[in-house]
Formats: C-alpha cells, sequence, structure tokens
C-alpha cells in the first residue's frame, strides 16, 4: 500500500510560480513510477510530468515542458512539482500518483495504482 498527500496549491496570477508537494508513504521503492496529473473541470485527467522514485528520468508533457519541473527528495519521500510561468489554462486540481511497476506508460492514468486527494491551482489572469 502507498499513501500520497498533495499540498501547495492556491491561487496565483498569470506569469506566477507555485509549488506543489506529494508527501508519500508505504511500500515506496527506487522503482516505483511517480507522477503528476491534473484535472480541470468538465476535461479527462491529463498527464502533466512523471519520474521514477530513484530519480533518473523525467517526463513532462508539451504543455508544460520548460515551465514545470519534477523533483523529489528521498530523506523526507516527499515529490514536488516546482511550476512557474503560470498560465490560466493551468488551472486544475492537480493529483500525485504512483506505479508499483514503473512501467513505461509513464503517460497513461491506468498505469498508475495509487493517487492522492489533488490540490486546487488557480491561476487567475
Amino acid at each position: 500500500q502507498v499513501q500520497l498527500v498533495e499540498s501547495g496549491g492556491g491561487l496565483v496570477q498569470a506569469g506566477g510560480s507555485l509549488r506543489l508537494s506529494c508527501a508519500a508513504s508505504g511500500r515506496i521503492f527506487s522503482t516505483t513510477g511517480m507522477g503528476w496529473f491534473r484535472q480541470a473541470p468538465g476535461k479527462e485527467r491529463e498527464f502533466v510530468a512523471a519520474m521514477s522514485w530513484s530519480g533518473g528520468t523525467t517526463h513532462y508533457s508539451d504543455s508544460v515542458n520548460g515551465r514545470f519541473t519534477i523533483s523529489r527528495d528521498n530523506a523526507k519521500n516527499t515529490m514536488y512539482l516546482q511550476m512557474h510561468s503560470l498560465k490560466p489554462e493551468d488551472t486544475a486540481v492537480y493529483y500525485c500518483a504512483a506505479d508499483e511497476n514503473g512501467g513505461a506508460r509513464y503517460s497513461w492514468t491506468k498505469s498508475y495504482d495509487y493517487w492522492g486527494h489533488g490540490t486546487q491551482v488557480t491561476v487567475s489572469s
């Protein structure tokens, strides 16, 4: 079992920055795949970023590449999503997720076994 708790969301103006955190507990291993997804009202949940818990490789969606950075602090068992140059279209509930197998299909929601409850990010224009 893995437990995930997101924090750090809030209201920010366009062009601003936020850092989301995902505190993980339970059966987290170096092979566990970790991801950030988001879901805007009326839209499907979409991939944002992913990395292995070992941190060797990172992946980003085209819409956030160059603006967002995924990272982790093993000592704190915490994953982060640093977001810069935020846009109104980044407004969504952001979820962190864990994939026990750390497979190659990191952008698929179905690849992930555990999800947090989400944190709201609102970007005003």
